[in-house]
């Protein structure tokens, strides 16, 4: 069936990421088509809907009004394609965010239960940088995010943990002194970053930063190809494609564990979909 809201979704994402080729990236389509999606909004609308600068691209106040219409439209639409009497035969489509590493080592488990209950729901998946993962739901990109739960959780969000993951420090296996002096690579920002922050403070260390990738597989690579010592969850680090390459390097005391939930905006727990994956999880 024809994605009728395709356009508001492409400008939420946009409106997110503020960057045209991230999100003709993410969304799989073409520079050209985004540009034009845009334009034929703005043309519909009557009101620019971005500045584009020097500086960059920003939401115009028009912008900002019509994202707030967007986030309402499609929520209300959502909520009327999933209308239905027998909740054994739920239809419609669920979008999920997780990071990689979430793909391959909760969502197998996770959503089995949900798709033998319910086949005839369309899964969609996202992935991308972990310390995005609540933004996108909180904005109304995706349904369902899987992602690391902070201490206080944004007042619209909901969580469940479902895992609950150490926090190492890692090095490239050849490397010959790598102690805990540094150099670090570290997540640009996130949970994880925030954490190692603590850890750091509480030794009263200021940590030589050479690196700070977006993701945490990225962030293995380069600590892999001896740039430094990282931080990550020993969850990443497991399902790393080069963890051969790295060795742990043992912290006394460790970082912090860092719990790892479901999570949906509390409103949305009133729409078929959402409330079945939720019943199936662990409360």
């Amino acid at each position: 069936m024809r994605d009728d809201h395709r356009e508001l979704r492409l400008f939420l994402h946009l409106a997110h990421t503020l960057n045209f080729g991230r999100t003709s990236l993410d969304c799989h389509v073409s520079p050209a088509t985004l540009t034009r999606t845009v334009q034929r909004l703005e043309a519909d609308l009557g009101h620019r809907l971005f500045d584009r600068g020097p500086r960059g691209v920003a939401l115009t106040a028009e912008g900002h009004r019509f994202r707030a219409y967007a986030v309402q439209a499609l929520e209300l639409w959502r909520a009327y394609r999933e209308e239905h009497p027998d909740p054994a035969e739920l239809t419609g489509h669920l979008t999920v965010f997780a990071t990689v590493t979430a793909c391959q080592a909760l969502l197998p488990d996770l959503l089995a239960p949900f798709r033998t209950d319910h086949p005839q729901v369309r899964l969609g998946l996202r992935t991308g940088d972990a310390a995005a993962a609540l933004a996108r739901l909180d904005e109304g990109e995706v349904d369902v995010a899987v992602a690391g739960i902070p201490a206080r959780l944004p007042e619209p969000l909901v969580s469940r943990t479902v895992a609950v993951t150490e926090l190492v420090l890692v090095t490239a296996w050849e490397r010959p002194d790598p102690g805990l002096d540094g150099p670090f690579v570290l997540p640009h920002r996130g949970l994880v970053r925030e954490a190692a922050d603590r850890w750091f403070r509480a030794r009263g260390q200021v940590p030589e930063v050479v690196c700070e990738p977006d993701g945490h597989e990225g962030l293995l690579t380069l600590v892999a190809l001896g740039c430094g010592t990282g931080v990550v969850p020993r969850l990443v680090l497991e399902h790393s494609a080069v963890r051969d390459r790295l060795s742990v390097v043992p912290a006394d005391p460790p970082p912090e564990r860092f719990p790892i939930g479901l999570c949906v905006r509390r409103t949305d727990l009133r729409r078929p979909l959402v409330a079945a994956l939720w019943s199936l999880t662990s409360a």
